[in-house]
């Protein structure tokens, strides 16, 4: 049923994406186009309403934060743009390092339910994601402009604000990329995703031990300090403990290197899918 709607969204955030380099104007356009798409989708489910809770889970965790992350990261882009200072290199900086803070506070607030989400665990899907479940958690009081009993859950609005504030790191460490006078790792024109990593942070640590032992980077000088502080940036992750993990993989029964193994398992079916051996 939304699959139509949920295309032409994507469809539209590309070539909004690709049509003006002024932040704020594409800021005030997307927010516009965003407001737009939730109105169609909150009137579809009025007239329909769900047909089952698996129905209802599905739409608040996997469509409606579609359109609704977009929304909150361009209220963030705009807030920025209007905020950051107009004069003087350090104030900038100083402002964005701020909003950085601003994110890591979000984050580490929010630690319980990113992990949940980023482990692609269900079992508490029907309190978080079906309206029943609105009155066991408090709102965020500054997503109050988005709610609406009827079109609500417990976290389906801090779940589109987490997708949101990944989003809004990649463009704070673009602005002070800029600002630092560095040559961006990416064009404006062919600017990459931003990568999240949606493993498990067990998985992560078990590869991060692998590629230090492999000596991976910088000829072996690379400490698991500086490796794992990279890849937490490359893939917008914050790793706690990593020792502690190390020792758990290393306390495992059977293989300790579940997926190491699993990665190696899946490439090497997938070239023999290719050349028509399996």
């Amino acid at each position: 049923m939304y699959k139509t709607i949920l295309e032409k969204f994507s469809e539209e955030v590309k070539k909004k994406q690709e049509g003006t380099e002024n932040y704020l104007k594409r800021a005030i356009e997307m927010i516009q186009f965003c407001r737009e798409i939730l109105v169609d989708m909150k009137s579809m489910v009025d007239e329909n309403d769900f047909e089952s809770v698996p129905e209802e889970i599905y739409f608040f965790k996997q469509v409606k934060p579609q359109p609704m992350s977009y929304l909150i990261y361009y209220t963030h882009v705009r807030s920025c743009e209007l905020h950051k200072p107009k004069a003087g290199k350090q104030y900038k900086i100083r402002f964005l390092e701020k909003e950085m803070r601003k994110v890591n506070k979000f984050f580490a607030k929010n630690t319980d339910f990113t992990y949940y989400m980023e482990q692609g665990y269900t079992y508490m899907d029907h309190t978080f994601f079906t309206r029943r479940g609105i009155e066991k958690f408090p709102l965020d009081p500054t997503e109050n402009q988005y709610f609406d009993p009827d079109f609500t859950t417990s976290h389906d609005l801090l779940w589109a604000k987490i997708q949101a504030v990944y989003r809004y790191i990649h463009y704070l460490r673009e602005q002070l990329q800029k600002l630092h006078g560095k040559e961006l790792e990416f064009s404006i024109d062919k600017r990459h995703q931003v990568l999240v990593w949606t493993n498990s942070k067990t998985a992560l640590v078990e590869l991060i031990y692998a590629l230090h032992n492999n000596e991976a980077f910088n000829y072996g000088k690379s400490d698991l300090n500086t490796i794992t502080h990279a890849l937490e940036e490359v893939f917008n992750i914050k790793l706690d403990n990593v020792s502690k993990t190390y020792m758990e993989i290393k306390a495992r029964k059977g293989s300790k290197t579940k997926y190491l193994d699993e990665l190696g398992i899946n490439f090497q079916l997938k070239m023999e899918k290719e050349d028509g051996l399996s």
